[in-house]
């Protein structure tokens, strides 16, 4: 298969809608506490630190997971990750709908966290092994954004089965669903097209020796603090406390609070193919998209946490609309490891990515639970808006070090350029090109 300019086959669209499918029942298992948190803490009559806790051991499992996944992903391919991931997050979601205290719904979500693990990086492989490098930017981001469907199926249907039956109906519907997309990922996937051979599988050795390459190159560097500078702010709101902080905080209807948290889905799903075809098109521009996205996202918070009493609708109309770039935009710094690593390599630099966004949002779902809960006496989870306010404003913390992290790594590969002969002003004409049509290796 050709790098640049040959068109996908129908088996390759079939192979990825596979793929995908696996992935919108990791978000929808990823998000489905996050909808159920006041349910949640009715059920095991746990305090917001607690809930918080659920969430942040998933998401340290998760993101301690990425790199060994990463490494075994090279090794045993997409194929047995997402179908390991299906099956382990099916198990996380039958505990959970038996769980009756906290202790088990923490092994439950730390089920859900370990087989959320194994399947987006996995997912990327498969695209970046079925489709023509040029296709690949679009093709991600396209993924990322109707991944998110599960997010809408945790936000609608799962709470109105919660509502209308039981906690545990609902999470045993949620585990059967993952044995289903288990099954048609062992018929239908396949790793690579019929005409494509991987490179032989690596010893302990060599693998940990192409671990080591992945972690020392900027591009794999840059791709990490990307991804954590551009994801964590929308993955918190969305994920955990976005509903808490509408309903409770800005003292608005579940209703609404649901379809602005969808409108943030919608507007991720606009945004991503522009960013795709942004990325392919000027590839060595992708840090300038970076810094917009940071700068309209720490804009409006500061603006909102500002703002003297409960914000208008409008304003959280633009809060959600900026954070729905949030999930595209850290599908950039996949594409940073992509075109800076070898087609051996791009498993572990994909896990090294994903570190970023994910430790940054467990840190901040940690921290936004212990400040409200620092702020609120008791367990009631009748949180003040101030409280709200006072536990977003740890983000700047990591804005800050996903900021420099980006600048100082932009910096490393622009010296190399420059090392190899190319100046800015011709950049898109004498490198760009290279690097639409795949790895920068190839």
């Amino acid at each position: 298969m050709s790098d640049v300019g040959e068109r996908a086959s129908a088996r390759a669209y079939t192979v990825w809608l596979v793929a995908l499918a696996a992935y919108v029942v990791a978000v929808f298992d990823r998000a489905s506490l996050g909808v159920a948190a006041v349910d949640a803490q009715e059920r095991f009559s746990a305090g917001a630190s607690e809930i918080s806790l659920f969430l942040v051991l998933q998401l340290a499992v998760y993101a301690a997971l990425q790199v060994p996944v990463g490494v075994a992903l090279d090794r045993f391919g997409s194929r047995r990750m997402i179908l390991a991931g299906a099956v382990t997050m099916a198990a996380g979601q039958f505990v959970l709908a038996l769980a009756t205290d906290v202790p088990t719904a923490v092994v439950a979500r730390v089920l859900v966290g370990a087989g959320d693990a194994m399947t987006f990086i996995s997912v990327l492989r498969v695209i970046g092994m079925w489709f023509a490098g040029g296709a690949v930017p679009l093709i991600t981001q396209l993924t990322g954004i109707f991944g998110q469907l599960g997010s809408i199926v945790a936000a609608y249907p799962l709470v109105a089965l919660l509502h209308g039956t039981s906690w545990s109906t609902t999470f045993l519907g949620a585990a059967a669903t993952g044995v289903l997309v288990g099954v048609l990922v062992l018929v239908a996937l396949r790793d690579t097209p019929p005409d494509r051979r991987l490179p032989e599988a690596a010893g302990g050795a060599e693998m940990r020796r192409r671990l080591a390459d992945s972690w020392r190159e900027p591009g794999t560097r840059i791709g990490l603090y990307t991804h954590l500078v551009t994801q964590f702010s929308g993955t918190v709101f969305a994920l955990l406390w976005g509903y808490p902080f509408l309903v409770v905080g800005e003292d608005r209807s579940p209703g609404t609070a649901a379809g602005l948290l969808t409108l943030l889905v919608v507007v991720g799903m606009c945004v991503g193919p522009v960013l795709g075809r942004l990325c392919a098109r000027w590839p060595l521009r992708r840090s300038v998209l970076v810094f917009s996205i940071l700068g309209a996202t720490a804009s409006v918070w500061t603006v909102l946490l500002l703002w003297p009493g409960r914000a208008p609708i409008p304003l959280l109309v633009v809060l959600v609309v900026v954070l729905g770039t949030n999930g595209p935009g850290s599908m950039i710094g996949f594409d940073y490891a992509r075109t800076w690593n070898p087609v051996e390599r791009q498993g572990s630099a994909s896990g090294v990515v994903n570190v970023g966004g994910f430790v940054a949002s467990l840190l901040t779902i940690l921290a936004v639970g212990a400040v409200l809960d620092l702020l609120t006496p008791g367990h009631t989870t009748d949180y003040s808006l101030g409280a709200f306010r006072a536990a977003f404003s740890v983000q700047y913390v990591f804005w800050a070090v996903g900021l420099v992290g980006v600048i100082r790594h932009r910096r490393q590969l622009r010296e190399r350029l420059a090392r190899d002969g190319v100046v800015l002003a011709p950049l898109l004409v004498a490198v760009g090109a290279r690097l639409r049509g795949g790895s920068a290796y190839r």
